[in-house]
């Protein structure tokens, strides 16, 4: 009679994914939250790593944790394996019948920026679904299913990147720069009559986003150095209702341009000063530099940055 004795187990897949996405982002809070788990969770899937290997893959410090030597050792391994399992799924998705492009983007660009783009590309392919989700941080496009990012980040200097013709590098995101992101304050035209100086700021309600709380400060750095706002005004965790409110007469509100120009166009708000400051993270979009771009996400990305 046939033998089928036990054979050998590896470690569980999440234990795995664990351990290379806490070593490539630094810590276990980092990699909870990518992986959408607690970092509790996290912990205990690097232990049962680490018992099955019968070796320490990190130091516990007080400041959190470090790679030991073995960890170190074997993590770039990990994190190729893991990036061409994306490659993988990415064209496997390529050859559905349905053509969908996952766009993630931050909630007021996805909102103000991307939401007015949108009829246009459904009009001109209609055979292209389009899904979105809001996200307040930029995903891992090497590993989750998004074919486009759109976020205020730091440009990647890498020349590579900003070649989108360049598919050489597999794990190489893509990244086109949009816009500048450029701030000054915005406000009702009735608010506007009042203001002559950014002195008169101090006798008005100035609004806040949670996301930008530094806004303020960094355009009165350059417009007004030596004035100072109280931080007491109401604060928003959306732009776009931030947005609304300032239309509505609430206050004054440090605007981002490529988030208002319909608003600024069509004179529900009017910008009281002249003067701009361009923060160090434009408006960029990604993707997934491998040579699995469809024509499809060709076609959504051409029509974004036309």
């Amino acid at each position: 009679m046939p033998v089928s004795p036990p054979r050998p187990k590896g470690p569980p897949l999440n234990a795995l994914r664990a351990f290379e996405a806490a070593a490539r982002l630094g810590g276990f809070n980092n990699a909870a939250e990518e992986l959408c788990v607690t970092s509790g969770a996290i912990s205990q899937h690097i232990k049962t790593l680490e018992d099955w290997a019968g070796a320490k893959l990190f130091e516990r410090r007080s400041q959190g944790v470090v790679l030991t030597d073995v960890g170190a050792e074997v993590i770039a391994d990990f994190t190729s394996a893991f990036d061409a399992l994306g490659d993988a799924v990415r064209l496997l998705r390529t050859k559905t019948t349905v053509a969908t492009i996952n766009i993630a983007a931050l909630p007021s660009i996805a909102q103000l920026w991307l939401s007015p783009r949108l009829p246009a590309i459904r009009r001109a392919f209609p055979h292209i679904n389009i899904s979105i989700t809001a996200l307040e941080n930029p995903p891992n496009l090497n590993r989750e299913m998004f074919d486009i990012s759109l976020f205020f980040e730091a440009a990647n200097t890498d020349s590579s990147a900003n070649n989108i013709n360049d598919n050489n590098n597999n794990n190489n995101n893509k990244q086109i720069i949009l816009e500048e992101d450029t701030i000054l304050p915005v406000c009702s035209p009735e608010i506007a009559k009042r203001l002559k100086t950014p002195a008169d700021l101090l006798n008005e309600t100035c609004l806040y986003d949670v996301l930008w709380p530094d806004d303020w400060t960094n355009w009165l750095n350059k417009a007004a150095p030596d004035l100072t706002i109280p931080k007491n005004g109401p604060s928003y965790s959306l732009f776009s209702i931030a947005a609304e409110e300032t239309k509505n007469g609430a206050g004054i509100l440090m605007g981002h341009l490529s988030l208002l120009e319909a608003p600024l166009k069509n004179g529900d708000l009017v910008a009281p000063f002249k003067q701009t400051v361009t923060t160090d993270k434009p408006l960029i979009l990604k993707f997934a530099g491998d040579k699995n771009v469809s024509n499809n996400l060709r076609h959504v990305i051409d029509s974004l940055t036309g």
